[in-house]
């Protein structure tokens, strides 16, 4: 079903038709074979990057297309309506760019940010450790100096792209053990550096294309040119890393919501029961009713942080708003889409049960919704 856009220029609708006829073409088309057979679909970022859809949101200068936020998330939520594992990996990907776009140095950018923006690499983001998931703060992966640098131990987990990123975007403690969020720092390390490895991926119940894995350092050694931003100030940069990317896994959901609505609507005016289409009952009808309301809803929350976000305003609140109320809708959504096919949507001849499956991850990567409820209620504690 085609969603109306309010798109500010030409440009930003040729971006939009651009990725609708790529996603209808190259990347809708094998999701449920991939899928089945966990494959990552690597070629497709490479695509990506050729068509300067990897780096969006990122200077012109640099190779990226230096669009807004605004136009950037539609482009990530028509991919998510084609295959999740394709939107959220250009997710992840402009997730782990930000922090050498945002403060890295010009030598850095120059250096490192064309071939991030151009599909040449594909980049993940290491903050999660198995203890220290939500309470981001707590991590224990430590970088210790040592003559030219730094020397990296320790393990990240459930990290997306594990094992098949060309770089990682790396938050390690740097400071004293108990030096809280003063002591952590950010850094850039090629998955070539020696000592890097990765864990067996995860057996997941969904987005099996997607691969996540543990990522290891064992002595990895760094020069001081890894380091981005500030020594002791990364946890600031992964902050705010992350209230843009949580905009991104709202896109996501958008889009796989979307996709569940525009499956169930197609089924129901073609099954019939009792002498009519399913759709034309009233508790069908109103089921598909509430699913359209609910995007929509989610849409132009995760649209309104993003215009906050395009203007320098703070959109922290916003973002695990739109976060928040995104992924529940695409919970709620696609269940209800598997409802609607009744026993059918509980095989794999229909892409419903998919979606339902691949909604339930949404709930929880880039921060809980119970960590989304918590930022937002402590905003609004401040507010008061």
């Amino acid at each position: 079903m085609a969603v109306e856009r309010m798109l500010h220029t030409p440009e930003a609708e040729q971006l939009l038709e651009l990725t609708r006829d790529l996603v209808d073409k190259e990347v809708a088309p094998r999701a449920a074979a991939d899928e089945e057979e966990a494959l990552f679909p690597r070629d497709l970022f490479a695509t990506l990057g050729g068509t300067g859809l990897l780096g969006l949101p990122y200077p012109a200068e640099y190779g990226g297309g230096e669009q807004p936020y605004e136009v950037y998330l539609q482009v990530v939520e028509e991919l998510a309506r084609g295959w999740l594992a394709v939107g959220l990996g250009l997710s992840v990907h402009t997730l782990s760019c930000y922090p050498m776009a945002a403060f890295g140095s010009r030598e850095q950018k120059a250096a490192h940010l064309p071939a991030m923006v151009s599909g040449e690499l594909l980049g993940a983001y290491c903050l999660s450790e198995t203890s220290s998931g939500s309470d981001a703060a707590a991590l224990t992966t430590r970088a210790e100096h040592v003559d030219g640098g730094y020397r990296v131990n320790g393990a990240k987990a459930w990290i997306t792209h594990g094992g098949r990123a060309d770089y990682y975007t790396l938050f390690a403690r740097t400071g004293a053990p108990d030096s809280g969020t003063r002591g952590i720092s950010c850094f850039h390390v090629p998955s070539d550096t020696p000592g890097l490895g990765a864990a067996t991926p995860e057996h997941k119940m969904g987005m099996r294309s997607s691969p996540t894995a543990g990522v290891l350092f064992d002595e990895v050694a760094l020069g001081a040119d890894a380091l981005v931003g500030e020594e002791d100030r990364g946890f600031g940069i992964a902050l705010a890393a992350l209230d843009s990317g949580r905009l991104g896994i709202a896109a996501c959901a958008v889009g796989l919501a979307q996709a569940a609505l525009d499956a169930a609507l197609a089924y129901s005016r073609e099954r019939r029961q009792f002498g009519s289409a399913i759709g034309d009952f009233q508790g069908t009808g109103f089921m598909l009713a509430d699913m359209a309301t609910q995007i929509a809803a989610s849409r132009e929350l995760y649209l309104s942080a993003a215009r906050l976000r395009d203007a320098g305003r703070p959109f922290g609140k916003q973002a695990a708003m739109a976060k928040l109320m995104a992924t529940d809708t695409a919970m709620k959504v696609t269940t209800d889409a598997v409802q609607v096919f009744g026993g059918y949507g509980y095989t794999r001849d229909f892409p419903v049960e998919r979606y339902m499956r691949e909604a339930k991850v949404l709930q929880i990567v880039e921060g809980t919704n119970q960590v989304q409820r918590l930022v937002i209620s402590r905003h609004l504690a401040r507010e008061a």
